[in-house]
């Protein structure tokens, strides 16, 4: 009678996981897509309202991707987690907004373009390989900080949209600033940042840098 309730028991949990995975495999487009449009950025909230869906069940859905791609995972102000997932998408795009350099030497990729197909990697691991794709802008920026005119051309998006969450991750900042990712990596601590972002905002903003979250919040005047 045991085995039997045994058996039960391990056919049903098969069973759920099986149904787990096949759900799964429907959300990852979703999931991707996230990834894409928030710089690698996603918590519970984002995912539950995109997919229709619990916050618990798109929590659980976070965790395993988290476990599964080495994301890190923060806790902002407002006690919210957020997951980073760093692509070679996203560390493409934040290449990209560095001025071209003429024959530059070819450098190794395979430390900084982390693929979601590769395998799971330490926290600790992904927050080296963000510092490690910052090194190679820096080294591909000129003394120039501001961005070519062609880009400063370029529609920005209105402010109460980029900060649906608050905040602004530093790639974010950079486009609305209309600087380097780099330059603002560089800037972010000093005393008088605030002050250097007012400056270049639109919008005649300030921003403050939270070491704890590693995002970018406006001042209130």
């Amino acid at each position: 009678m045991l085995l039997i309730i045994l058996l039960v028991l391990i056919s049903f949990n098969l069973w759920q996981q099986y149904r787990w995975e096949k759900w799964c495999e429907q959300v990852n487009p979703i999931f991707y897509q996230l990834i894409r449009e928030n710089q690698g950025k996603i918590t519970p909230i984002d995912l539950a309202i995109r997919g229709n869906f619990s916050g618990t069940v798109a929590k659980r859905y976070l965790e395993s991707k988290a476990t599964e791609f080495g994301a890190s995972v923060l806790k902002s102000e407002e006690d919210e987690q957020s997951y980073y997932f760093m692509t070679a998408s996203i560390l493409g795009d934040i290449l990209d907004s560095s001025e071209p350099v003429k024959e530059l030497p070819p450098q190794p990729v395979t430390k900084t373009a982390l693929s979601l197909l590769a395998p799971p990697a330490t926290e600790s691991e992904a927050v080296e390989t963000e510092s490690e794709a910052v090194e190679l802008v820096e080294d591909t920026e000129t003394e120039s900080e501001s961005l070519p005119p062609s880009t400063e051309q370029q529609v920005s998006k209105p402010l109460e949209k980029q900060l649906m969450f608050g905040s602004l991750i530093q790639s974010e900042l950079a486009k609305r600033l209309n600087v380097y990712s780099s330059t603002v990596y560089k800037r972010r601590n000093d005393p008088d940042f605030p002050e250097w972002s007012r400056n270049r905002d639109p919008d005649g903003i300030a921003w403050s840098y939270s070491k704890k979250t590693r995002e970018f919040f406006p001042l209130d005047e």
